[in-house]
């Protein structure tokens, strides 16, 4: 199943760009696909963004297109979710998953305040 690891995130305020990094270890990561998920508070988890085995092949949440960006580096194993002008709704803890399989992140927090 191999794991992901997801360091970084952090507090930030209305407007500020972040980006957060997905780790992957013990499995073929440049086969395979990943998504981030948010999950705001008291809320259910939701998908932000997907990039495929081939980079270019990407797809976004409608909340996502145009401020946020996934992309991948298959040299360093890691997967990044590059997030601009973030807003307040943006705040949770987000999530990256491989594809078609049960291999989650532990999650990183995300607070935006305005």
């Amino acid at each position: 199943q191999g794991r992901l690891v997801e360091p970084g995130g952090g507090s930030v305020q209305l407007g500020d760009s972040l980006r957060l990094s997905c780790v992957g270890a013990g499995f073929p990561f440049s086969g395979a696909a990943f998504s981030w998920y948010h999950q705001a508070p008291g809320k259910e988890r939701k998908h932000v963004a997907t990039i495929y085995s081939t980079p270019t092949l990407t797809k976004y949440s409608d909340s996502a297109k145009g401020r946020f960006t996934i992309s991948r580096n298959n040299r360093e194993n890691t997967v990044y979710l590059q997030m601009t002008n973030l807003k307040p709704e943006d705040t949770g803890v987000y999530y990256c998953h491989r594809m078609n399989c049960a291999t989650w992140g532990q999650g990183t927090q995300v607070t935006v305040s305005s």
